[in-house]
């Protein structure tokens, strides 16, 4: 087995949660949705709701990989004039408050525009963990690797239902902090079922790799997050939240109760 871990708050926190007999709950939402305030205090009600890792969307205007929920979320954030360098200040903002790791998720457009090796540096200074970059494949992911292994940050990377023995394999050479397996094939949304192959693609993905592995797209409900605890190491929720934030953006108290309600209930099922 091949991987490349960065010791960071991404590492230590699966091993805190492996010593408890817990599972990791990861969660998305959207920065800039509604506003960018709005979501530092979501951030720190996740975190009080027992999220363990928090995704952090960048808005972009094309993005290809999410459904609809996501899309609209990134699309009132473009529109609010939410880029990069707000996400990185506002992560910074959040590290006065909070010590929970934070893994930027988006696509590479923005990161290429604002340059890779100040993007590794100012990601680095402003307290973030890691990167996905959902559109940017393993093979042409060096350059930016380099730099972010530089920084002591992870590269996280998908894997889907479509991936052959030879790409977990390549993906377990490179990725660093944990595994995102992707439950089913298509974009990113709610869905009434997990697919039932996923706990045997899990099992495959830890042939080849020692890092933690979490399971995403479609988790919406706490009966399925305490499914997917069973055999994954972390359960990932994001247009669940999202839908909750898109709901109640009118009210800014209502809107973060109900968020850390939601999430709150996750916790307590994968608990269970």
């Amino acid at each position: 087995m091949t991987t490349t871990i960065a010791s960071g708050r991404i590492e230590a926190a699966f091993e805190r949660l492996k010593i408890e007999g817990r599972k990791a709950l990861i969660t998305f939402i959207t920065a800039g949705d509604p506003d960018l305030p709005a979501t530092k205090d979501i951030i720190l009600a996740l975190e009080e709701a027992g999220a363990d890792i928090i995704e952090l969307g960048v808005p972009f205007s094309d993005p290809m990989a999410d459904g609809p929920t996501i899309q609209a979320s990134s699309e009132r954030a473009v529109k609010k004039g939410t880029h990069l360098k707000d996400v990185l200040r506002l992560v910074k903002e959040v590290r006065k408050e909070t010590q929970i790791p934070i893994v930027l998720f988006g696509y590479y457009n923005p990161v290429f525009n604002y340059g890779l090796e100040k993007f590794a540096r100012d990601a680095k200074a402003a307290g973030v963990d890691g990167a996905l970059i959902v559109d940017l494949p393993a093979e042409e992911s060096g350059e930016l690797k380099d730099r972010l292994d530089d920084g002591s940050l992870d590269m996280i990377f998908l894997l889907t239902p479509t991936s052959n023995a030879a790409r977990m394999r390549l993906i377990a050479s490179k990725a660093s902090g944990f595994i995102y397996f992707v439950s089913v094939t298509g974009v990113t949304g709610a869905r009434s079922s997990v697919s039932g192959d996923a706990k045997g693609y899990v099992a495959k993905i830890r042939k080849v790799t020692d890092l933690p592995v979490g399971v995403g797209f479609g988790i919406s409900t706490p009966a399925q997050a305490r499914e997917v605890a069973k055999y994954a190491d972390a359960v990932i929720v994001g247009s669940a939240i999202v839908n909750v934030i898109a709901k109640n953006s009118g009210n800014k108290k209502r809107l973060v109760g109900e968020v850390r309600r939601f999430v709150s209930g996750l916790r307590a099922a994968m608990d269970s």
